[in-house]
């Protein structure tokens, strides 16, 4: 073991991760960040990064070895996705969705699911996502309207989903669904299928989004679709819930160390402007009032990281970590908004300026807090869990 010696992170790593993650900055700097901008400002895909990523295998980062992917840990996954989200965070929601996606599969599917599936959602021959919200169930997905019935040997399904990253250029969706509508709880009338695109699977539009370019994000349509019995997750009905919210727990380590790589990416680009940016004869960073943004910046963003490595290790452990993804989630997304707003402050002109990035970032970081349950949701879960794990 060694001490990873860059400045994303002061946790060890092994010998495995350091190649891998080696190859990903070198990536990043010569594929990626000379063509953010132009791409970002544009909304266009991503396609030739997207091929560059099925080569480095990070469509199959968190699937098992046996079934083709990296299998590495959610400890590993944390520390790529920072090391993207701190050049351009898109492309991190690319991953995201997907391996949430295959997560569903790996912990909930049969083993001719896991078999058929996963070995190709790790090449990325199939790519797409999690399909829950809808336009009215956003962090209510009890309340989600979608229904799936049973006809043979076969399900039809029929609603609209809202928010669905990989969308458009997706090919496959863990599609949650109401299989009983009058099942008391809720929970137990929902279930989750492999979803692939075909006839009756629309989508109906692409959202526009105030940041996070690049990436798709729609709303698909679903009327009359057929999908065979045998692609309903882990094959018995009532367990969606459950398995959407495992699902989530990775989705939460991803989106706190995407909040890591945000507020990381503003802090850095803070530094460097401070030290060349003159006022009053000298270097803004040698006045106190840049010092004392960059100090609290700083800290958020070492802060946000423990707390993120901490939610990943107990993923890892395969113990219940809403509370440890919760608490990573919410405050690494909430370092990420405070930092990018300080970055504009301190660039001045120029942080409102599209020709730098700081400007990017601000529109990046509110996903973030929205995004894999609200922040307000969040504090909820935190609460609970305290309480459940303190009885009086």
């Amino acid at each position: 073991m060694q001490m990873s010696q860059n400045n994303h992170s002061t946790f060890e790593t092994t010998e495995q991760e350091d190649l891998i993650l080696d190859a990903l900055d070198r990536w990043l700097e010569r594929d990626v960040r000379p063509h953010v901008l132009e791409l970002e400002h544009a909304d266009t895909y991503p396609h030739a990064m997207v091929e560059q990523m099925k080569g480095l295998g990070l469509f199959g980062a968190t699937i098992p070895e046996a079934y083709g992917g990296l299998g590495l840990s959610a400890t590993s996954y944390a520390r790529i996705v920072e090391r993207i989200s701190t050049v351009w965070m898109s492309l991190s929601g690319i991953i995201n969705s997907h391996l949430i996606m295959a997560a569903c599969v790996s912990r909930m599917g049969s083993e001719a699911q896991k078999a058929d599936y996963l070995p190709r959602f790790a090449t990325g021959e199939l790519r797409g996502g999690l399909a829950l919200t809808e336009p009215d169930a956003g962090t209510d997905l009890q309340a989600i309207r979608t229904l799936a019935v049973r006809r043979g040997d076969h399900y039809v399904i029929n609603g609209t989903k809202t928010w669905i990253s990989n969308g458009i250029e997706g090919s496959c969706f863990a599609l949650l669904v109401k299989t009983d509508p009058e099942a008391d709880p809720r929970h137990r009338g929902m279930s989750m299928f492999i979803a692939e695109k075909g006839d009756g699977f629309t989508v109906s539009r692409k959202l526009e989004k105030l940041g996070y370019k690049g990436i798709d994000t729609a709303e698909l349509v679903f009327t009359d679709y057929i999908v065979p019995a045998d692609r309903l997750i882990g094959l018995k009905e009532g367990r969606g819930m459950q398995t959407a919210l495992g699902g989530l727990e990775l989705g939460r380590v991803n989106i706190a160390a995407r909040g890591c790589g945000v507020a990381a990416a503003a802090l850095n680009d803070s530094v460097a402007y401070a030290q060349t940016r003159n006022t009053f004869g000298k270097p803004i960073a040698q006045h106190q009032a840049i010092q004392l943004k960059l100090g609290e910046m700083a800290t958020k963003v070492q802060a946000a990281r423990l707390l993120t490595y901490d939610a990943a290790r107990a993923y890892d452990s395969g113990q219940r970590c809403d509370m440890e993804a919760g608490m990573a989630k919410y405050y690494a997304s909430e370092a990420a908004i405070d930092n990018t707003l300080e970055a504009i402050r301190i660039h001045g002109g120029y942080g409102y300026s599209k020709e730098f990035h700081v400007e990017r970032y601000f529109r990046d970081a509110p996903l973030l807090c929205i995004g894999e349950g609200t922040n307000e949701i969040q504090r909820m879960i935190i609460a609970k869990q305290l309480i459940e794990r303190n009885p009086v």
